[in-house]
């Protein structure tokens, strides 16, 4: 199973390195040694405190949909012309961007500082990984 350095679960957490250590200190993650002596956290485990930290706000719309990935977020821009529309919304630590038709936007009362929900839908989904191996 790979760990991670304290700094480098900070990083895919969005805290800081002191807030990695606090919780290795209240047993929220279970601190380890590598063979360098440098305090290391296991990436199942840092995997499970991700999900669980990673709880977006609810969704306004409620409902149901058979999109799963919903992104609630505040909207940071919208750059329109009478046609089209670019509109960016800050979802957690993720920047979602849409394009739509200016009619939509103004439909869907959107402007910088209002909430809204990104739903992506999509029948190709690419992971790439660092550490995979590579196929002849």
């Amino acid at each position: 199973m790979p760990t991670f350095r304290v700094s480098e679960a900070a990083r895919f957490l969005g805290v800081s390195d002191d807030t990695v250590r606090r919780w290795t200190e209240n047993g929220s993650l279970t601190p380890q040694r590598d063979d360098a002596g440098r305090l290391v956290v296991d990436g199942l485990e840092l995997a499970t405190l991700a999900r669980e930290q990673a709880k977006l706000p609810e969704d306004p719309a409620g409902g149901l949909s058979s999109a799963r990935n919903r992104f609630v977020g505040l909207v940071t821009a919208i750059t329109a012309d009478t046609v089209m529309a670019q509109v960016e919304l800050q979802c957690g630590p993720f920047r979602v961007v849409s394009l739509m038709s200016s009619e939509a936007v103004r439909d869907l009362g959107l402007q910088p500082g209002s909430v809204a929900t990104a739903v992506v839908k999509a029948t190709t989904v690419i992971i790439e990984s660092p550490h995979g191996k590579a196929q002849a």
